[in-house]
């Protein structure tokens, strides 16, 4: 068994072996949560494997999510009960074998108004209740996401004290999951892959696929890299990789407010979308006191890009959404950050995104190229697991079923024995029972032990661990993805000076 360590050294080594003929069983063409999934159900049933990813870990939409672990809620009211199922089990199984140290409950508040008729809650309670009986049938326990009840006026503004108070009527509380970073899930399934010896090989871009072969560039360099079955894991992006798959991409546009200015403590705040009957706008708190606020759905045309940006429209949405059940309403001046995400939907049939089903599908194309679509963060686990799967009957490989149902991540523990890891808080929810190890780095050089800059709380250690150990190769991996400086643009340039001369100091001392 290799070590869960991703690093430029063991990079360069793996990446040397494959360019000089050795063949895999399994490439993986992408490095989001879905590529990183599959990489480890493969590498977990014994096959070897190597991920090819033409950026970083959760470069794409896997870091632009809500940071939420959905139940199926939205699936039941459309009828999708198997999908609104298969959620609801994959968040218990987040939540209670494989990742407790990244996710937690999250309450939801769903505040009544005049403009809420007692029709429409009476279905947004049945709708809750409908939830909770897909916890149970998970076996989800309530001591992890509690049971949704009515609650009274008082209690809706002690939890949520920005409430606009008149005309409220009390609001109905629910619990969903969530995750502390989006994009941590990927680089520890990366990590664990690894750690069963799959070969992480971030900044390679696949320039073309057949079903047993990847040709790769780095640099101005071309190379050859062989397996038995190629998968194309490249989510909004896999159109562009093979003619097998038809996507109608759909934009998730979300805002960065800054602490205090939503004032919702911690919990989140649904709010109802005027003319919609089941579409929300998010207001979803964060550890360090941020607000997220989210989510657009809004088809996209043309070019994909590499980022996308938030529009005007989408601000100018989502701040009159939630500012229709604030006390204060919200403003420009409230935003410090935003980012968007583009869903890798599976065409249909005319209509909206939003109308779109989130079901996964592994499609063959007639190249034997093997290509998983669609889905959604929470059920990326069921995806691989299916892809994998396919990967099996299509190749002729034999492995057994797969394992990751209880397979925990790096980190992972159950929560009463996370309570007793001996390091910050803060720390223990992002690294898990490798916190102490993170610490450790301040305490041996106490430099390192000091934030980045005055303001925040991320430390010197975190950078030098996420070049060591987690497969971060320059300074936007970090500030990008490791450590999410970035989501407010403010903090990322405050850091940058910092975090360079970090990143060039343990590179080198890799070298």
């Amino acid at each position: 068994m290799s070590t869960g360590s991703l690093n430029a050294r063991r990079r360069e080594r793996e990446l040397d072996r494959l360019t000089n003929g050795e063949r895999v069983d399994v490439i993986v063409v992408g490095g989001g949560v879905t590529g990183a999934g599959i990489a480890l159900d493969a590498a977990a049933r014994g096959l070897s494997v190597a991920l090819v990813e033409a950026h970083d870990l959760a470069f794409g939409t896997s870091r632009w999510s809500s940071k939420l672990v959905h139940g199926g809620l939205r699936y039941l009211a459309k009828g999708e009960f198997g999908l609104a199922h298969e959620s609801a089990v994959e968040r218990g199984i987040l939540m209670t074998r494989t990742a407790p140290h990244l996710t937690r409950a999250m309450p939801q508040l769903f505040p009544l108004y005049p403009s809420t008729s007692r029709a429409q809650q009476a279905v947004i309670a049945t709708g809750l209740r409908a939830g909770d009986a897909l916890r149970r049938a998970a076996r989800t326990p309530s001591s992890v996401l509690p049971r949704p009840r009515q609650i009274p006026v008082a209690e809706a503004v002690a939890l949520a004290p920005g409430l606009a108070p008149a005309g409220l009527r009390g609001a109905l509380l629910a619990y969903d999951g969530a995750l502390v970073d989006d994009a941590r899930l990927v680089v520890n399934l990366a990590r664990t892959a690894a750690m069963l010896g799959a070969r992480i090989l971030t900044h390679l871009e696949a320039v073309s696929l057949t079903g047993t072969g990847v040709r790769v560039r780095e640099g101005s360099t071309e190379y050859e890299l062989h397996a038995r079955q190629v998968v194309n894991a490249t989510g909004v992006w896999a159109g562009t990789l093979t003619d097998a798959v038809r996507l109608r991409p759909s934009r998730g546009s979300h805002l960065v407010l800054a602490p205090g200015a939503a004032a919702v403590g911690g919990t989140s705040v649904n709010v109802a979308v005027p003319g919609e009957s089941n579409r929300f706008v998010f207001l979803l708190p964060q550890v360090d006191g941020r607000v997220y606020l989210g989510l657009t759905d809004e088809p996209i045309d043309g070019e994909i890009p590499p980022v996308p940006e938030v529009p005007e429209s989408d601000v100018d949405f989502l701040l009159s959404v939630a500012s229709s059940v604030l006390a204060r309403p919200l403003t420009r001046a409230d935003v410090i950050g935003s980012y968007a995400g583009l869903r890798p939907l599976v065409a249909g049939s005319a209509g909206r995104s939003a109308d779109l089903s989130r079901k996964h599908a592994v499609v063959t194309g007639t190249d034997g190229v093997l290509t998983v679509v669609g889905g959604k963060l929470t059920t990326y686990r069921r995806m691989a697991e299916d892809a994998v799967d396919a990967a099996l009957v299509h190749s002729g490989l034999h492995a057994g079923p797969s394992r990751t149902a209880r397979l925990p991540l790096l980190g992972a523990a159950p929560r009463a024995r996370l309570s007793l890891v001996d390091a910050p808080a803060r720390l223990v929810a992002k690294y898990g029972t490798e916190a102490p190890r993170v610490a450790a780095l301040g305490e041996v050089d106490r430099t390192f032990a000091a934030p980045l800059f005055d303001g925040t709380q991320i430390t010197a250690a975190e950078v030098v661990w996420a070049v060591r150990h987690e497969g971060a190769l320059d300074i936007e991996d970090v500030l990008e993805r490791r450590t999410r400086l970035s989501l407010v643009p403010a903090e990322a340039d405050a850091a940058r000076a910092r975090v360079a001369e970090l990143v060039e100091k343990a590179l080198a001392g890799l070298s």
